[in-house]
């Protein structure tokens, strides 16, 4: 196993830990909504509880940088802080194909707890940007969820996202016209990491043509190419890596 010190990790460990009621302040405030559901626990909720498992460490990792390859032991649990993380899957023949795309507050590397044994990494995962997250070993997180219901319940909802932006992922990459499978790659950062302006929709990540390339099988060069095009048709504008779609509407309707 490569050592996350050589992977670009600057780790810190959560100290002094954050006792386990901590965790659950925001959880147990909450009243029912008027008709009559307890309302979502905010993400705060989800991150006080990692804090506050044993061994849990906050890890700032650099854009670029190798969090887990496959065939790496499954021994850590992951919730995204900031940034974004792209999770790959990394066949025989050298290809690798994007299968989520994650972004804040998702929990990711949980392949051992859904299993019940110790198990292998099954998807390759990247730090797609500049990424902080606080991570715990994996019998912690089991411990946590065996002595309290609603640890369980917290990080059901965590992973639920993760499920989502997979299946997102999926019906992007089954567009084979490589310039709809970038405008439908564009909404979804639209939606996930979009930050409304003026002009339109930021997204809110600095992307360069390889990462946006490597993102949805596609070259540099292909990327390069569209995303001109879409520039001279009026659809959007780049200002410092960062892509502002002016109408999301339109540009869906555009390429539908």
């Amino acid at each position: 196993m490569v050592s996350v010190f050589n992977r670009g990790f600057t780790r810190y460990p959560v100290s002094p830990p954050v006792s386990m009621g901590a965790g659950f302040t925001n959880l147990a405030q909450q009243q029912p909504s008027a008709t009559g559901r307890v309302q979502t626990p905010t993400p705060t909720a989800l991150q006080n509880v990692m804090r506050g498992l044993t061994g849990s460490s906050v890890d700032l990792i650099e854009r670029g940088k190798t969090i887990f390859f496959p065939g790496d032991p499954a021994e850590r649990v992951y919730l995204l802080r900031r940034g974004a993380v792209r999770l790959s899957r990394v066949y025989e023949s050298g290809e690798e194909i994007t299968v989520a795309l994650l972004r804040e507050n998702s929990l990711f590397g949980v392949l051992s707890l859904l299993t019940g044994h110790r198990s292998d990494r099954f998807y390759h995962s990247v730090a797609f940007t500049r990424v902080e997250m606080i991570s715990a070993p994996a019998v912690s997180v089991r411990q946590a969820i065996e002595q309290d219901s609603r640890v369980g319940l917290l990080l059901l909802q965590g992973l639920s996202s993760r499920v989502l932006q997979t299946e997102t992922m999926i019906e992007t990459l089954t567009h084979r016209d490589m310039s709809s499978r970038l405008v439908s790659f564009l909404l979804v950062l639209c939606r996930d990491f979009g930050v409304p302006s003026e002009q339109g929709i930021t997204i809110d990540l600095r992307l360069s043509h390889q990462a946006i390339a490597e993102a949805i099988g596609s070259t540099r060069v292909t990327i390069t190419r569209l995303l001109g095009d879409l520039r001279c048709e009026g659809m959007l504008q780049i200002d410092r890596k960062k892509i502002t779609v002016f109408d999301p509407v339109a540009l869906s309707k555009r390429f539908s």
